[in-house]
């Protein structure tokens, strides 16, 4: 009886969260660890061509206010099971297209999974989680996520470490082991119901403007780490893919365990003094991008840049305190489309820059994260002022 006790699941909103975080992390850690070696040693790609495919690959995230279009046929559930499935189906694809234009198209498929359910994910987290647990759960979420992305990692470098794997059958193991997740999590999962009826129409505030700037500067900022930083360590360091894997491994390792502090952290301090850490750290890896020279310093900022992002829960957290409840998902596309307005601009833009003078690109890395530095200034401020207005 024991045992019938122990293996019997039960279906919550929080498994399915942790289920389709774990298909999200292990699909595009997968489609991630890979893309800069595929690009270079299968497609030919050079520095411009990246950041053309980086800026394709951010144009569904910029579209993503158009959920709340969809969201008036399918419930955001369902929306978000649909988009799995699009996200596992454009990674396992990917591998069967070595070319410019083939990398080109299998991206704008698997970016539209990503992006409609990173704007789904973020609604329905915030919708199902109490306010004064959202840090601590969102904290747990990253290091599943963390779990699952590391275990990726393992699975590429086993592959091309020792068994020589073929970048198709690596892509294909990888998107094929999504969906077949994302279709047990939606077969097994009933539908739930949030606390608050959603508005399904566009919303802009003018008390979210704050929240809004905040969004635009992360995402600009955070397209210099995901577009450039790993392509220093191939282009510049030469880094192999094996080697790439295993410091996404390390990364990921370290967050397992300090996720969950961070998010229990940032409950404790606020979101003010949380972001202020964050934003004063990537001054100083962003400048240390532009400034090295060292393979081993390189490896080094690409860890504790990624440290640095499990503090993004903030930046949720403080939306959750400032949003009216029935704004949540209707303000998770339009903040996912505004944190992609210099998404779309940046890769291209800067990769022609790249070719000129890379240390140029984090410098406007950093000049992007001390505005955010700036910002994240009247947060604190802001929220005694809600605060005040609603007891009034």
């Amino acid at each position: 009886m024991e045992k019938q006790s122990f293996l019997r699941f039960t279906p919550s909103p929080m498994s399915f969260l942790v289920l389709a975080t774990c298909v999200m992390a292990m699909t595009f850690a997968g489609w991630t660890a890979m893309l800069n070696n595929f690009a270079v040693e299968a497609a030919n790609f050079t520095g411009a061509n990246m950041g053309m495919l980086q800026s394709l690959r951010e144009i569904p995230g910029f579209l993503a206010f158009t959920a709340v279009f969809i969201l008036l046929v399918l419930k955001e559930q369902t929306f978000a099971v649909v988009s799995l499935c699009l996200l596992s189906i454009g990674v396992a694809i990917t591998g069967f297209f070595p070319t410019i234009y083939g990398l080109y198209a299998t991206t704008v498929l698997m970016s539209i999974g990503f992006h409609y359910f990173e704007t789904l994910n973020q609604s329905l987290s915030l919708q199902w989680f109490k306010k004064d647990e959202a840090a601590e759960k969102l904290g747990k979420l990253l290091s599943i996520k963390s779990m699952a992305s590391l275990a990726t990692f393992a699975i590429i470098w086993v592959g091309f470490s020792w068994l020589q794997t073929d970048y198709m059958w690596m892509y294909l193991l990888i998107g094929g082991m999504g969906l077949i997740v994302t279709i047990f999590m939606a077969l097994t999962h009933p539908q739930f119901i949030a606390a608050a009826g959603q508005n399904k129409k566009l919303i802009l505030r003018k008390e979210y403007s704050l929240y809004y700037l905040l969004v635009f500067f992360s995402g600009a900022r955070r397209q210099i780490f995901m577009v450039f930083a790993g392509f220093l360590m191939v282009e510049k360091f030469g880094y192999d893919v094996a080697q790439i894997t295993a410091l996404y491994m390390l990364n990921h390792v370290i967050n397992i365990f300090l996720a969950p502090k961070i998010g229990s952290w940032i409950g404790r301090i606020g979101e003010q003094k949380a972001l202020t850490v964050e934003y004063t750290g990537l001054i100083v890896v962003f400048i240390g991008y532009a400034l090295v020279e060292s393979a081993q310093v390189a490896a080094v900022l690409y860890v504790v840049d990624h440290i640095f992002f499990a503090m993004a829960i903030a930046l949720k957290t403080y939306f959750q305190k400032i949003a009216r409840p029935e704004d949540i998902a209707s303000t998770a596309g339009v903040s996912f489309t505004i944190n992609h307005i210099a998404a779309v601009v940046i890769p291209a833009s800067f990769g022609v820059v790249w070719l000129y003078d890379q240390s140029l690109v984090f410098y406007f890395g950093a000049a992007l994260a001390a505005c955010s530095l700036l910002l994240s200034q009247f947060i604190s401020p802001h929220l005694r002022k809600l605060n005040a207005s609603q007891s009034s």
